[in-house]
């Protein structure tokens, strides 16, 4: 099997963004954005996902750096999964965290979609502006070319409630991006082929 591996940099004059990433990693993750917090949930992919990624990052304002760190690793996965072949392709995940519970499906259609049903109680996690968690996961959806429906079906304290999110985005992805042995030499579209 090719090895499932991207890198990716992105320079604007807002942000310099470099992100390698290895599907078939074993969860080890080194993530610098300047937004701790986002670090943290950053890492949550990594661990929960058994993605092994390296982020860093640096810019003028939050906003860009989230926005432009869900482009970078949505256009890594999307590199790293090439044509897709023998992948899962579908998957789901509920992931609680406390008194938060939360669901992500995926589907590694090639269609980038992302619908997003989360409310928070606060305007901020720590620094990180909590509009920015549907953010990064529209950004992400979008150029990963991947349907994302996430919802946070309960919960009360915000941290929990993203950090739900980010886990079951990480189980969703683990699962979706496996290869199924049965289908290993096939691209899992009545299509036969995956675009995007």
């Amino acid at each position: 099997m090719a090895q499932r591996k991207a890198v990716v940099t992105r320079e604007t004059k807002e942000t310099t963004i470099k992100v390698q990433l290895n599907i078939d990693g074993s969860g080890q993750s080194e993530i610098t954005t300047g937004i701790r917090i986002f670090d943290h949930f950053l890492c949550q992919i990594a661990q929960h996902g058994i993605f092994d990624i390296t982020i860093s990052a640096a810019g003028s304002d939050q906003h860009h750096v989230v926005e432009d760190v869900a482009i970078s690793l949505g256009k890594a996965f999307k590199q790293a999964l090439g044509e897709k072949r023998g992948i899962v392709r579908m998957s789901h995940a509920l992931v609680p965290m406390d008194d938060a519970l939360a669901m992500v499906a995926v589907d590694i259609s090639g269609r980038g979609y992302a619908a997003v049903e989360a409310t928070f109680g606060n305007t901020k996690i720590t620094d990180l502006s909590v509009d920015l968690v549907h953010h990064f996961l529209n950004s992400f959806a979008s150029e990963a070319k991947i349907n994302l429906h996430a919802k946070v079906l309960s919960g009360v304290n915000d941290h929990h409630k993203a950090e739900a999110l980010f886990k079951a985005l990480a189980r969703a992805l683990d699962l979706a991006t496996k290869i199924d042995s049965r289908i290993a030499d096939r691209i899992p579209s009545t299509k036969e082929v995956i675009e995007g």
